[in-house]
């Protein structure tokens, strides 16, 4: 997958921010209005999502 440098940065620099905004909103919000098992069951799929999106996102020093 080809990006250019402005996109590539955005993409590296959203995903941490994008994550670390989801999160704990949808988290929370999930355990209150439909129940924990939801809520849980939620913060692993979010948590591991974000996990894989920012290892694919990383950019190596090789990478120049």
């Amino acid at each position: 997958m080809v990006l250019n440098l402005k996109l590539r940065r955005l993409l590296v620099g959203g995903t941490p921010l994008a994550g670390a905004i989801a999160f704990p909103i949808m988290v929370p919000l999930l355990m209150v209005r439909v129940n924990l098992t939801v809520g849980l069951l939620a913060a692993v799929v979010i948590g591991t999502l974000w996990f894989v999106s920012m290892l694919l996102s990383a950019e190596m020093p090789h990478e120049g």
